[in-house]
């Protein structure tokens, strides 16, 4: 039927004890026995701590905590190229906040995802239902098992309804049959049988069963309620059998030990099967609504067995039109009542029977794996179709989403009447690392930022500050600036860095061009003039790259200062020198390693390039910069900055972490620079998918913004996002979002950024 050749299954397997593992072994099962000719194999999430003798079903098997195994996960998919990948998702199987760790294997599939939903809440908490409409914009298919939960996609996450699918749980295929055989084989020939299947736990409301056998046992003597299933694991984990043994105690005091049977073990399917079919009645008496899916009940409704269920999500939907029997959430009195009047109406029990049995050959393992069948070359179909539509797109950001709103609120608890704070704590301000002329120059270039159409200004008392800072740093004495400054307002050093002084002078010669206020542009002229010739004598290329791009805005402002000139064409010699000393095919670079801000140096090339009329640097910086855009991309195609572990790592590829705000602000910037240097549309989808890193389009797949507050994660580890949210962070993301909110507006109107006529020839 199915034209696939290699399915995968993610999710919980047997023999882990839970629902979801009995589901994706029952899944896997019913496809390879429905088409022989499709290779099949699990990847088992496995529970911290724990550790269990897979089938060889089981390829591999992810450690929920370990985020590595993640990645891994996807690596193996991907290099074996399986067609489609079926995710079982339930909260709580996937680690991380809300079990966002799964993401970071989702992200990386380069084949389509059919998804599905063993629960769907009405009310998620944010963070829930963050992680859940990541999952869904991953998959090309969502199957839920209940009307309810197409409903609940629709409305709370408002997920369009062609990507929805409603499969019923899947059933064992057995023949109608009468109890007797199978009561005479588990030892309860002559007793009526009420039976609860499933891990025990206090949101099944077994005790209100139990409440209710005394009513019953009025009626019926030899009646005896069978509870079987072992106690959850994460329940003994957390609190040992006390559940368990408060429900023996129970049936001690109410004295009816004589009619209530536990059966404490893990049941398998075989098992199972020989213990429903000797029930009377089965009975689910949950207590929470939101519960979307019921292999127990599917399972004992498919065996054609009288049902009397509290009115959860699925029970209303199996049970109703006389299908079974529902009572209130934990009403002793109606569940007894109902019981006990299908215990004494024979004709009305076996006409239930027959109804339920008639009405389920529907949703037999067998049908269950033609429908998914079906779903999943549905999914391959669409994306081979996407695939194809990407590859036609003449305009890569067509259709791209709308970026964040600026929000500016955590950069203003981070500052004081001094300045911006280097470090946080989290998101509190931490006063023992003090200052840096670093970040508050890059704060007046914020500040210069949203001076342009469509932004609200930054308070001009903040942006007076930043200045402030920047003109008490400069030391007369040393014609350079200082950089650290205590949080007594003590500076710490004569002389700062020549990357943060040509970083300071980047911030002044766009404070010159662009800032609000006529005075503060004549104070950044005359102090950016003042600070830059000691320029000339440094020995950083990224100093160089800083005093470039300060240039590059001075000399528009002021454009009869010739020193300036003569220095912006020496120190653009000086990076086309440099690289081509030390690049070759394989390394296209200006230095031996790599290092941070790496971008910023063909960007001041190609800037540098276009406002003097020089192709030669134009096409140094293209050049340099296609390269390092390539090194920064993942084989999925998502932006992965140069990695702080392998800073100044000679002529090696680069390392993965700790990733920085810093490099993917550099990307942005320097690709736009691109674009507008040679019009290839391209560099403006580098640019957006150097933005999309701070939003999740990483290798963690975890946000590192809110976008509430503005605030942004110092970084990327390896097994999570680096929670502190200092000075450097908030600026390099609210300048990347400054450049793409830019980008996203003009996008209409081409010319506004065409390609300068002096380098059209």
């Amino acid at each position: 039927m199915s034209q696939l050749s290699s399915l995968a299954f993610i999710g919980n397997s047997l023999p882990r004890r839970c629902g979801i593992a009995a589901f994706t072994t029952d899944l896997q099962q019913a496809i390879s026995a429905s088409c022989a000719d499709v290779k099949t194999c699990i990847v088992a999430m496995t529970d911290h701590g724990y550790a269990y003798e897979y089938p060889s079903v089981v390829r591999l098997q992810v450690n929920d905590d370990r985020i590595g195994d993640y990645v891994h996960a996807a690596d193996f998919l991907n290099a074996d190229q399986f067609e489609v990948v079926s995710l079982q998702h339930e909260f709580g199987i996937f680690g991380g906040e809300a079990g966002d760790h799964i993401m970071a294997l989702l992200s990386r599939l380069t084949m389509p995802i059919v998804t599905t939903l063993h629960t769907v809440l009405s009310e998620p908490t944010p963070l829930q239902r963050g992680v859940l409409d990541r999952i869904v914009d991953a998959s090309s298919k969502v199957v839920v098992m209940a009307e309810k939960g197409r409903e609940l996609l629709r409305t709370v996450h408002r997920v369009p309804a062609e990507k929805i699918e409603i499969i019923p749980h899947g059933i064992p295929d057995m023949a109608f049959v009468e109890p007797d055989q199978a009561k005479l084989k588990l030892g309860f020939s002559g007793r009526t049988v009420i039976l609860t299947f499933g891990l025990l736990s206090p949101n099944k409301g077994v005790e209100v069963m139990i409440d209710a056998m005394p009513s019953i046992l009025k009626s019926h003597k030899n009646a005896v309620y069978v509870v079987l299933g072992a106690t959850h694991p994460n329940l003994v984990r957390h609190h040992g059998e006390a559940y368990r043994e408060s429900l023996v105690a129970r049936v001690r005091a109410l004295g009816i030990e004589d009619h209530v049977v536990f059966f404490d073990q893990f049941v398998d399917r075989a098992s199972l099967l020989g213990f429903i079919p000797m029930c009377d009645v089965y009975v689910t008496p949950y207590l929470n609504e939101a519960q979307m899916t019921s292999g127990t009940l599917a399972y004992s409704f498919g065996l054609g067995k009288a049902v009397v269920s509290t009115p959860y999500w699925h029970a209303r939907e199996l049970l109703a039109d006389g299908r079974g029997i529902l009572v209130p959430f934990g009403d002793v009195t109606a569940i007894g009542n109902e019981i006990a009047g299908l215990l004494t109406n024979n004709a009305r029990r076996q006409a239930m029977r027959r109804r339920s049995y008639s009405s389920s050959r529907s949703m037999t393992w067998e049908r269950t794996a033609e429908r998914y069948l079906t779903a999943f070359e549905s999914a391959r179909r669409g994306h081979r179709l996407s695939a194809i539509a990407r590859l036609d797109q003449s305009e890569p950001s067509r259709g791209s989403p709308v970026p964040p709103e600026m929000r500016i609120g955590h950069l203003l608890s981070m500052c004081d009447d001094t300045g911006l704070y280097q470090h946080a704590a989290h998101s509190v301000p931490d006063r023992s690392h003090g200052y840096c002329v670093d970040d508050n120059a890059r704060s007046l270039l914020l500040a210069c930022a949203l001076n342009n159409p469509g932004y609200q200004l930054m308070p001009e008392t903040l942006t007076a500050r930043l200045a402030a800072f920047v003109q008490h740093a400069w030391n007369p004495d040393t014609r350079r600036f200082r950089n650290f400054m205590s949080f007594d307002r003590s500076w710490l050093e004569d002389i700062g860095s020549e990357d943060s002084h040509g970083r300071t002078l980047w911030a002044l010669g766009e404070c010159a061009r662009s800032d609000a206020s006529q005075s503060r542009r004549r104070w950044a002229a005359s102090l950016f003039a003042e600070a830059l010739l000691t320029a000339e004598s440094f020995r950083s290329p990224r100093a160089w790259a800083f005093t470039l791009l300060g240039l590059d805005a001075y000399c528009t402002s002021v454009t009869e200062d010739s020193p300036a000139q003569r220095l912006r064409h020496l120190l653009a010699e000086r990076l086309i020198s440099i690289m081509s000393v030390v690049a070759t095919k394989e390394w296209v670079w200006f230095e031996e390693g790599l290092a941070y801000d790496n971008a910023r140096l063909p960007q001041a090339l190609i800037v540098t390039g276009i406002s003097t009329g020089a192709p030669a640097y134009v096409e140094a910086g293209l050049r340099s910069l296609r390269w390092l855009m390539t090194l920064q991309t993942t084989p999925a195609g998502f932006f992965r900055p140069i990695g702080t572990e392998g800073f100044g790592d000679k002529r090696k590829l680069p390392r993965a972490f700790d990733q920085q705000p810093l490099e993917a602000t550099a990307a942005i910037s320097a690709c736009l620079a691109a674009w507008r240097a040679d019009g290839d549309v391209e560099w403006r989808s580098e640019a957006a998918r150097a933005f999309a890193w701070f939003l999740g389009s990483n290798d963690l797949a975890l946000p590192l913004v809110d976008l509430e507050t503005g605030s942004c994660c110092d970084g990327l580890h390896p097994d999570r996002p680096n929670e502190n949210r200092g000075g450097e962070s908030v600026i390099s993301y609210l300048l990347g979002l400054a450049e793409i909110r830019q980008l996203a507006r003009i996008s209409g109107n081409r010319t506004e950024l065409a390609r300068p006529q002096a380098l059209r020839a």
